[in-house]
């Protein structure tokens, strides 16, 4: 843990912050990109109701990215700052409480989603043409991945907030090459389609998992992480701390997935080439999305440990940093996918149709990209420090609280294109509310550090 204290304590900002965020950032941009391939892959078959199966079964699968986010987050702030309070003990019965709660809760939900499949999936925006497709997506990628996919992600969160951060992108990059990698196996040379897109994500997040949990073994006691659930506990409020820390990320998740089903059900009653088109586009456009969770989650431990030990001047340092670095890549990732819409959407399908629905979206959806990392660091700054009640607010403002209700008042008004314009509309007002709460606990932090410092 020396090396890692010196990265929290010593080590330059600029340096420390690049340290933690590129390698969260690859990992991010790599977990999008199998997913993206996922649907290229689908795409390939040349069978738009795969694609749209594919789309559909997205909001129960987002879900278990919920929960990974529920525990993850929720924990390694806490880890972070337990090991800034110099409690080690601590630290390790959070992440056995974290580890074995999130591997039970994933278990109950894939158990649920399979016996639930047949309104489940339909209430999604399945219908005759899709539903089977999504029942075979659900069964491998859902039920049977549900406690990898969580565990996996869950886990490089934790592994990250020791100060791990090559190990936790390692593991999650390395899940994210090896589905790229199964996917066209199982889809092409086994001839399963959309249900081997499905398998080849099951076995690449379980991969994760297993290189995770060596991981954590052979660090033995060098690492406060531990399998063992003898550390389980309940008391001093751990539960309480990671779930309230963690639930705004799960609620940004939950709604996510309302806002998504809302979207696909209004999509659907134009065409399904209107789904798959708002699939590949909202999957585009978490390039964008991805940067900003990738420099926002890598600085938690940073900003969670600096905050404990009252290091004000370098917390505050690490956030401006973190802001001017992420603002720089929002703009030209923005830049590029409104001026590459066509070509990209392209790349996952050939149908006329749905190329031009999902060029439409593309461009309408990344208009907003810049307001996204401001919002997102406000939120895990908060989260690292503690706090429950602002990040909340902006979870559910960010997704669902705002999308969903512009999203029918503009389809009414506009058509389809309004069910687009529902995302950049509410990631803009979700900006504008995190700037003013973050503006006064910025003051007050600036006014505790030069009363300290008189």
């Amino acid at each position: 843990m020396d090396s890692n204290k010196e990265l929290f304590e010593e080590k330059p900002v600029s340096r420390a912050v690049i340290y933690l965020v590129v390698p969260t950032v690859i990992s991010q941009l790599i977990t999008v990109i199998y997913n993206m391939a996922d649907t290229f892959f689908i795409g390939q078959t040349g069978d738009p109701n795969q694609v749209a199966a594919a789309s559909l079964c997205m909001p129960p699968f987002i879900l278990l990215t919920g929960m990974a986010n529920l525990f993850g987050i929720g924990g390694a702030s806490l880890i972070s700052r337990s090991l800034g309070a110099g409690n080690r003990n601590k630290a390790k019965n959070v992440s056995a409480f974290c580890i074995w709660t999130a591997a039970v809760i994933a278990f109950l939900y894939g158990i649920f989603i399979f016996l639930g499949r047949s309104w489940i999936l339909r209430a999604v925006g399945a219908d005759n043409d899709t539903y089977d497709f999504c029942c075979s997506y659900a069964f491998w990628a859902i039920t049977v991945g549900a406690v990898p996919t969580v565990l996996s992600a869950a886990l490089a969160h934790l592994v990250r907030a020791e100060g791990y951060a090559k190990q936790a992108s390692f593991g999650i990059t390395m899940g994210g090459i090896l589905n790229i990698i199964l996917d066209p196996i199982f889809i092409f040379l086994f001839r399963l389609e959309i249900t081997g897109a499905a398998i080849a994500t099951m076995l690449s997040n379980l991969t994760a998992t297993v290189y995770f949990a060596v991981f954590i073994v052979k660090k033995g006691s060098a690492t406060v992480l531990t399998l063992d659930p003898r550390h389980y506990t309940l008391k001093n409020k751990i539960a309480s701390e990671v779930l309230l820390v963690g639930l705004p990320s799960c609620i940004m998740n939950i709604m996510g997935v309302l806002s998504n089903v809302c979207m696909n059900r209004l999509m659907v009653s134009y065409c399904n080439e209107a789904v798959a088109g708002i699939g590949i586009a909202k999957k585009v456009d978490l390039l964008n999305f991805a940067v900003a969770t990738g420099i926002s989650q890598g600085v938690i431990p940073l900003i969670g440990y600096n905050y404990s030990s009252r290091n004000f001047k370098r917390m505050m340092s690490a956030v401006k940093t973190t802001f001017a670095y992420s603002l720089i890549v929002a703009v030209l990732g923005t830049v590029f996918l409104l001026t590459c819409a066509a070509p990209v959407v392209k790349a996952f399908i050939s149908d006329p149709l749905t190329v031009e629905y999902g060029s439409l979206f593309q461009r309408i959806i990344c208009i907003t990209g810049p307001c996204i990392p401001v919002t997102m660091i406000v939120i895990t700054i908060f989260q690292s420090v503690g706090r429950k009640v602002a990040p909340l607010i902006l979870s559910l403002m960010r997704k669902g609280g705002l999308d969903i209700p512009i999203m029918f008042i503009l389809n009414r008004l506009i058509g389809v294109s309004g069910i687009a314009w529902a995302t950049p509309a509410a990631d803009f007002l979700a900006m504008v509310t995190a700037a003013a709460l973050f503006v006064p606990f910025w003051r007050d932090l600036k006014r505790t550090l030069k009363t300290e410092n008189a």
